[in-house]
């Protein structure tokens, strides 16, 4: 559950022919850049007058909504924030700009996180000014442009909520405070140790912070955000809270839910396109599930109900079987194959062959192959062989 937009790069933009908008002459270029440079310095020093110096004194809407979102911004600890100039198109005293915002939270972030804005300026007497700030393509809504931001920092977490109480925020910091040392006892690899929680106001918050329909989400707890793979040095991952459908969770079920999107934060870095969704959500699971009390009956009810039946899946599931706003018991089924495969893995190999393995997947250089050659290589068995082995561990866990 995830997703990152790719990062746009710096280009002039010429377009031939009678009426069409040439290309910023080299003079607007520095002269807009310094423009959104000041926005972005007077941004972090605090300084309000500063921050709307930057937009067209007659743009009465947008400097109220400017306004407001800077005083949102107050209780974010950022220690970045910038505009890396895009694609720029001008025609006459008006261009538009496709930048990246990139900003860090202090402590949290090792790199920018990065959103695609769109911008328009207007040039009045040899300055140049916003009229208008949107998100860009596949950009979504911040969490400050959603009401004012409160932040709640735990030992091992920082929650930001808009449109949500104290209890709530303190609430949420506390499990995720819990669910980073649970995460640290089921995964030895390197990772940041703390999370970075955000908390909106509703279903429909949520959805907007994700650029996705609501829909896709009603019933979700909580999805992670980020950039699987890489170096290490990328954003902190923002767990997204659905606080509707988490609010209806127990203690345990909100413990589960952050642990195991907690886990997905851990296991980034070497989490790739060749790891299968069954591995990346079966693992957050096991980590999440490892030491709790419930039986296999109990975490995995609607693949219980299938087997008894005699109705014992002939694969392990495929990616086609995790997505949302489908089969309800479909999905759920997928993911308790995926937990009770990984469960598998920790009982008959041991928890260090199940990272290893899940280490070895992510570090393939394709989807092809990735599973098999893990299989080979750390548990010493085939495709075949393991899937017959997961099929059998269904029946004696769940028959």
């Amino acid at each position: 559950m995830r997703r990152r937009n790719a990062l746009q790069g710096l280009a002039g933009l010429l377009l031939a022919g009678c009426g069409s908008p040439a290309a910023v002459p080299d003079r607007a270029t520095p002269q807009i850049g310094r423009t959104l440079d000041r926005r972005a310095a007077a941004l972090l020093r605090r300084d309000e007058s500063g921050y709307l110096a930057a937009v067209d004194p007659t743009a009465h809407a947008l400097r109220a909504a400017q306004r407001a979102e800077f005083r949102n911004l107050a209780d974010v600890p950022l220690s970045s924030w910038a505009y890396h100039l895009g694609p720029v198109r001008r025609t006459g005293d008006r261009a538009t700009v496709q930048a990246d915002l990139r900003y860090r939270i202090a402590g949290y972030d090792s790199a920018p996180v990065s959103t695609p804005r769109t911008l328009e300026l207007r040039e009045r007497h040899g300055r140049w000014y916003v009229t208008a700030d949107r998100p860009g393509e596949d950009g979504a809504q911040a969490l400050w442009q959603q009401g004012p931001v409160t932040a709640v920092r735990g030992s091992h977490s920082l929650v930001l909520g808009a449109g949500q109480g104290d209890t709530v925020l303190r609430s949420v910091s506390a499990v995720a405070d819990a669910a980073v040392p649970a995460v640290n006892a089921a995964w030895p690899g390197p990772w940041a140790h703390r999370v970075v929680v955000l908390v909106p106001g509703s279903l429909a918050a949520m959805a907007a912070l994700l650029g996705a329909p609501a829909a896709g989400y009603t019933g979700i707890a909580a999805v992670t955000t980020g950039e699987t793979g890489g170096s290490g040095a990328t954003p902190a991952d923002r767990i997204i809270v659905n606080p509707e459908a988490y609010a209806e969770l127990g203690d345990f079920g909100q413990h589960i839910v952050l642990t195991h999107e907690t886990t997905h934060v851990a296991t980034r870095t070497v989490t790739s396109a060749a790891t299968p969704t069954w591995l990346s959500e079966g693992f957050a699971d096991w980590a999440a599930y490892r030491t709790s009390d419930r039986t296999a009956a109990q975490i995995a009810p609607e693949l219980r109900a299938a087997v008894q039946l005699g109705h014992v899946p002939a694969t392990l599931p495929d990616d086609e079987d995790f997505a949302f706003g489908g089969d309800a018991d479909r999905l759920a089924q997928a993911y308790e194959g995926g937990w009770l495969a990984c469960e598998l893995i920790a009982t008959r190999w041991g928890d260090r062959h199940l990272t290893d393995f899940y280490r070895a997947v992510g570090e393939h250089g394709g989807r092809d192959g990735a599973v098999e050659n893990a299989l080979n290589d750390v548990l010493k068995t085939t495709p075949d062989d393991f899937t017959a082995l997961w099929r059998g561990y269904l029946r004696k866990r769940l028959g």
